[in-house]
């Protein structure tokens, strides 16, 4: 088994998983229908996502390794996800940024893995790349609607800024995986990403009214199984299922 291509999976699985599942605590909880609908249905393209990706990650790894086993066997310290995606939920306005960052930093990162010399990465992420453009430009019309809306929705704009954006700065640090993956040419230099999601997320601050911060304190760990203590709450729910009926399927 190659180890580093079986993590590098794993960590995009991961992250759309959790994401996934942080999306779908919405539902029946939105502020109109409407958007009720969509950020559900963006749950489930990013659980379709990871279920891709973990199903490529049971066939590297083999054995009796399946996507069930991955999603809901996996320890805390096991998960590869960043930490942005598993941040609390919040007010609508951190989740749509939390969205915004993340769909940002994907479309990127997808854009380039469709071009990947491993077809079954490449297949995953063209089919994907479809869904995070259109979860792109939702969450960033939402960003602009409450940047540039009431005072309230602005304040509320600013202290989601203030919440999340130290945890942005892991997503263009490698991990060992990451850095081998690189290495090998199987994947992108995540560092070079940085401009182009920086420059993406200035035009729309821009015109959302929002100030960007300056570069500090990066929060990291997640990549590597350190995780904050929300994740151990996701798991709790998310696995409750599968640990107290064994061998249940999707």
């Amino acid at each position: 088994m190659n180890e580093y291509l079986f993590e590098y999976v794993v960590h995009l699985a991961d992250d759309a998983l959790i994401l996934g599942h942080r999306n779908s605590e919405w539902c029946g909880h939105g502020p109109v229908l409407e958007q009720d609908i969509a950020i559900t249905n963006i749950s489930l393209d990013l659980i379709g996502q990871a279920r891709n990706f973990f199903q490529y990650a049971a066939e590297i790894k083999g054995g009796d390794t399946t996507e069930d086993s991955l999603a809901y066997l996996r320890d805390v310290r096991e998960f590869r996800n960043c930490l942005l995606v598993e941040q609390q939920n919040g007010d609508w306005g951190k989740t749509i940024l939390r969205q915004f960052f993340m769909s940002n930093y994907q479309q990127l990162l997808y854009s380039r893995l469709e071009n990947s010399f491993d077809r079954q990465i490449a297949a995953i992420c063209e089919k994907a790349l479809k869904e995070v453009t259109y979860h792109l430009k939702w969450s960033s019309e939402w960003v602009i609607r409450l940047g540039d809306g009431t005072d309230e929705s602005h304040a509320r704009m600013i202290n989601a800024i203030d919440e999340l954006w130290t945890y942005t700065g892991e997503l263009f640090i490698p991990a060992g995986y990451e850095a081998k993956a690189l290495e090998s040419g199987l994947a992108p230099d995540i560092t070079a990403l940085k401009n182009d999601w920086l420059n993406r997320v200035a035009l729309v601050f821009e015109e959302a009214k929002l100030p960007v911060p300056t570069a500090g304190f990066a929060q990291t760990g997640g990549k590597q199984g350190m995780h904050t203590e929300y994740l151990g709450y996701i798991l709790a729910e998310m696995q409750y299922l599968q640990r107290t009926y064994p061998a249940s399927k999707w």
